[in-house]
């Protein structure tokens, strides 16, 4: 277990310094945030000492290895439009992205398998036809385009829910919670569906065929000439099976709720990640870009080793390392 954990650590260290290398001279490479901060009205003095003030006047790859020397000390620089620590605002929005995409990611649990199991079970019903129908569409349906007709119909027809904000929150040990609060709840609803939605039609699919093949197995017809009921079958033998290969899927899929909520938090003017890592390209903010895409490289990985944690709970029969 520890070598394991020692070699995924050394693997999620060499990943990130690829990454760090691709996505500096990616960003590097792409525009001048000079002319997006002084426009054309600038005298040569002005430019210059923005230029030199920001570290611009260095090649790339001496800003590089000033960005990983002060990386490893955690500092990834200022932003250049806020004028504050990179990290600081993107930890600043993280409990809001956060929020949003665990609300989806339990929605889309939620949602997703029991639909699933159902239409495995019974692959010929009309219910089922339909549950498939619909995670056709959720899969087929662009997320901004379902974002807008949600606002048109649950906002501004039925006024049901508000179309965008945080709502009102409640801090829990410093971090700023919206589901606490009736406001903030109904604030959370629309965007959390509508980036759950492409997740619930995932899960629905993975399961169904999963529950499928699971049923045509012997381990089944066995349990079945034992004379156990239908549910114990379900949940104890079926549901087990179903779910080992699936664990793999949710977690990687977590990770892009977190990492790409950007166009459901474009949409509904939620105050996350996604909606900072949009203003921030728009005028180069260099510094927040790197910490963003930094941040987001290391949750990845993180979650890719859980779910390597996870399937050994969930299947005895899988050994970390390999070793049976």
């Amino acid at each position: 277990m520890s070598a394991y954990l020692l070699s995924r650590i050394g693997q999620t260290m060499l990943t990130l310094l690829v990454m760090s290398v691709l996505v500096f001279v990616g960003v590097y490479m792409v525009g001048n945030p000079v002319d997006l901060l002084l426009g054309t009205n600038a005298t040569p003095a002005e430019r210059q000492a923005v230029i030199e003030s920001f570290g611009l006047d260095k090649s790339v790859w001496e800003q590089y290895w000033l960005f990983l020397s002060n990386a490893l000390q955690g500092d990834m620089g200022n932003s250049f439009i806020f004028n504050q620590p990179a990290l600081d605002l993107i930890f600043q929005r993280m409990p809001a992205t956060l929020e949003l995409a665990m609300t989806a990611f339990v929605m889309a649990l939620v949602v997703g398998i029991p639909l699933g199991i159902y239409a495995g079970l019974r692959p010929q019903g009309k219910l089922s036809k339909s549950i498939m129908t619909f995670s056709i569409l959720g899969f087929s349906l662009p997320t901004f385009w379902i974002g807008l007709v949600m606002i048109m119909f649950f906002s501004v027809k039925l006024g049901w829910l508000p179309a965008s904000g945080r709502g009102q929150t409640v801090d829990v040990l410093g971090v700023p919670i919206s589901f606490l609060t009736l406001d903030g709840l109904s604030h959370l609803i629309l965007p959390a569906f509508n980036l759950a939605l492409f997740k619930i039609s995932l899960i629905i699919r993975l399961t169904r065929a999963g529950v499928m093949e699971c049923l045509q197995q012997d381990f089944v017809q066995f349990a079945r000439a034992k004379g156990l009921s239908e549910t114990r079958i379900v949940l104890v033998h079926v549901l087990k099976n179903t779910l080992i290969p699936l664990i793999t899927v949710i977690g990687l899929e977590l990770g892009s709720l977190i990492a790409f909520a950007v166009v459901t938090e474009t949409i509904y003017a939620w105050p996350g990640m996604g909606k900072l890592i949009i203003d921030s390209i728009a005028v180069l903010d260099r510094p927040v870009i790197l910490a963003y895409l930094m941040i987001t490289v290391v949750m990845f990985s993180l979650i890719n080793l859980l779910v390597d944690i996870l399937y050994v709970l969930v299947d005895p029969r899988v050994r970390i390392g390999g070793n049976a």
